[in-house]
């Protein structure tokens, strides 16, 4: 049996992974699906990166969880980043699902592109709560590109402002992610294109975790709404061993 915790991306909660963690159950194995500070409704929407990062190493403690394959989806690369420089002892792989790879000083919005840095802050000014939402026309066109109208619409639905702090704040690591003593994983939909692709996720994020195992599935950057099953066996052979 292997310990999983998925970490989700931003707009999202660990409820949008529990279909995706039912077929790994079923396989035999454990998973934890927590929610980031900041990420559930009603939530503080002032909260930082450091905060972030501090809930999820705060429920591998609370849990008592050890030997773990921490997962982190999209934004939530940069919080389990954060976890395995701090709690490594704890962590056996550390699987990036279309994730941000950050190193020591770098924030979310220093590894997208322009435009989107321009966008965000534009929503945030716009919105004036300390969030930023996504419109729903970048959702369906790169996000969830694999999906039908109505899939699309109804996980749009779901979603929830994010704390911009959390996409502003620069990560503050001992060890870069190549350097840490850690596995690494890197899962690569084919089909993301919710980053420009010469902004793609792999390889231009996958190479800085130095060694690592590739694991590519179809699907898009919102896989875990449009195919879970497909989206479990990619994580269960993410984590394997």
């Amino acid at each position: 049996m292997t310990i999983y915790v998925l970490v989700h991306g931003a707009w999202h909660t660990g409820k949008e992974l529990e279909p995706t963690a039912a077929p790994i159950r079923a396989a035999g194995h454990q998973v934890h699906t927590p929610t980031i500070a900041g990420n559930a409704p009603g939530d503080a929407k002032t909260v930082g990166l450091e905060d972030a990062i501090k809930s999820i190493a705060d429920y591998l403690a609370r849990n008592n969880l050890r030997d773990v394959v921490l997962l982190g989806h999209s934004y939530g690369g940069m919080v389990i980043t954060g976890v395995a420089d701090r709690a490594p002892e704890r962590i056996r792989r550390l699987v990036y699902w279309n994730a941000f790879v950050p190193n020591n000083g770098e924030s979310l919005n220093d590894l997208v592109p322009p435009p989107y840095v321009a966008l965000f802050d534009q929503v945030a000014a716009e919105r004036g709560d300390h969030t930023v939402v996504l419109p729903f026309p970048i959702w369906r066109e790169v996000f969830i590109n694999d999906a039908d109208l109505e899939t699309a619409q109804k996980s749009y639905a779901i979603l929830n402002p994010h704390p911009v702090k959390t996409i502003r704040d620069k990560i503050s690591l001992k060890a870069n992610p190549a350097d840490m003593q850690i596995a690494k994983s890197y899962i690569n939909c084919t089909d993301d294109t919710s980053l420009p692709q010469d902004y793609a996720w792999h390889p231009r994020l996958s190479q800085k975790l130095g060694l690592f195992r590739l694991v590519q599935t179809p699907g898009s950057h919102e896989v875990c709404f449009t195919n879970p099953n497909r989206l479990a066996q990619a994580i269960m052979a993410a984590g394997r061993d």
